[in-house]
């Protein structure tokens, strides 16, 4: 009986069968999947328990059943384990496309510049005092986000863009020293008497069309030039 494994199956069935029921039970052929191949072999379902014949769970996973001494041996191939998936590939950025490490750091760089701006624009309107100091840690914030830009600039495009943000972050420095020393000299009250004055000023007028820019420009992840950012 070793070269039919199936004998030991049934050895298996003729105890439960004298144990439980009179009834005959006959193998039947069912579809069994290892390790993804399919495949039928005979078996047999007894108080609950399925029985499979193990020559047929072994031609299923192309393998081997064979007998040493008392020990009844299965050989199957061993399969690998699946190899972990690889991370996408990042998607090539267009010529004049930004990259995204880049937009994060350039829209970060336009919102210093924008609290800078205009909380300072707000404290010489409203003749609050303004001091060198209170200015540089404004003006230092802004400057470690376009330090930020600068070091995430990875193609062409990124550092066409940041030329602009530079030249914008400039702008305000220089506005923001014009205003400084026309504190210290007292010739501010024109920016107190009339709310549009300030907004109006060519310089003022100019950063703001540049910083609008930019802004759009980032968020469209393509780098584009402007006139008033020169």
């Amino acid at each position: 009986m070793r070269g039919k494994v199936w004998g030991w199956a049934a050895f298996l069935f003729a105890l439960a069968f004298s144990a439980t029921s009179s009834a005959q039970v006959k193998p039947e052929q069912r579809a069994i999947v290892i390790n993804g191949k399919s495949g039928t072999a005979p078996s047999v379902q007894i108080n609950g328990r399925t029985f499979v014949d193990m020559e047929g769970i072994a031609r299923i996973a192309n393998g081997s059943v064979g007998f040493q001494g008392d020990q009844l041996i299965l050989t199957v191939p061993c399969t690998s384990a699946a190899a972990p998936a690889s991370a996408p590939e990042p998607e090539p950025v267009p010529h004049n496309g930004l990259s995204h490490e880049f937009m994060k750091a350039g829209i970060e760089t336009l919102a210093q510049m924008r609290e800078w701006a205009s909380t300072l624009g707000y404290a010489i309107q409203n003749g609050y005092g303004v001091t060198e100091s209170w200015v540089a840690d404004y003006r230092e914030q802004a400057n470690s986000s376009l330090r930020l830009a600068s070091a995430a600039a990875s193609t062409d495009a990124d550092r066409n863009a940041l030329q602009l943000l530079t030249h914008e972050f400039d702008g305000v420095t220089a506005w923001s020293n014009e205003l400084l020393e026309a504190k210290k000299r007292m010739d501010v009250g024109k920016y107190a008497t009339s709310p549009g004055a300030l907004r109006n000023d060519p310089n003022s007028q100019k950063l703001i069309a540049c910083g609008r820019f930019l802004a759009t420009m980032i968020a469209s992840s393509e780098y584009r030039d402007d006139p008033s950012c020169h």
